[in-house]
């Protein structure tokens, strides 16, 4: 994967998979720190201790449809790469924490990619009852996403309606753009 935004794309399709109902993501860009933090976190099934050591093993997973796992062990490799670290917590019946962290500047860190795109994208999997999260900092300026808020205005539209999800992926470039202009 090319961007990070992809990795995250891909947890957040576990974390549906695992059914998880409240999903959230933050990236922090403390571009004055020179760090990248990206944390995902989800109320999902979890998992226990045997697959929670294996998990970064690219051919382990618990898919059926494929031999291999690779989008927890490519994060934690891009993480690595770029002089960062991984670590992810999970227990059954409580979901999983995943952090990854990574030297903003250094020469080897995949570029962010399109954090609007990737959050549109998994609007159109969530079903009534999940919810997501995003919170984007940037230095000292956020920007906060948050589907609980955004249902109560919609009130009786779903959120994965096609008209709603590009509006909210206006909304979300903007936001993502304002915290950038304020540097």
């Amino acid at each position: 994967m090319e961007d990070l935004s992809l990795h995250i794309l891909d947890i957040i399709e576990n974390s549906l998979a695992a059914e998880a109902t409240d999903i959230e993501v933050q990236v922090e860009e403390r571009i004055t720190e020179n760090i990248l933090i990206i944390k995902i976190k989800d109320n999902g099934k979890g998992m226990d201790k045997e697959t929670l050591v294996n998990v970064l093993d690219p051919f382990y997973t618990t898919k059926t449809t494929r031999a291999v796992g690779l989008g927890l062990s490519m994060l934690a490799q891009a993480s690595k790469e770029a002089d960062g670290s991984f670590d992810i917590k999970s227990k059954p019946g409580e979901g999983t924490d995943i952090t990854a962290q990574f030297v903003y500047n250094h020469i080897d860190r995949k570029p962010l990619g399109n954090m609007a795109e990737t959050i549109a994208a998994c609007l159109a999997s969530l079903g009534p009852g999940t919810d997501l999260r995003y919170r984007h900092s940037r230095n000292n300026n956020e920007f906060l996403f948050d589907t609980k808020e955004i249902r109560k205005i919609l009130s009786d539209v779903e959120i994965n309606n096609v008209e709603i999800i590009s509006f909210l992926k206006k909304h979300l470039e903007e936001g993502l753009i304002e915290i950038s202009e304020k540097e």
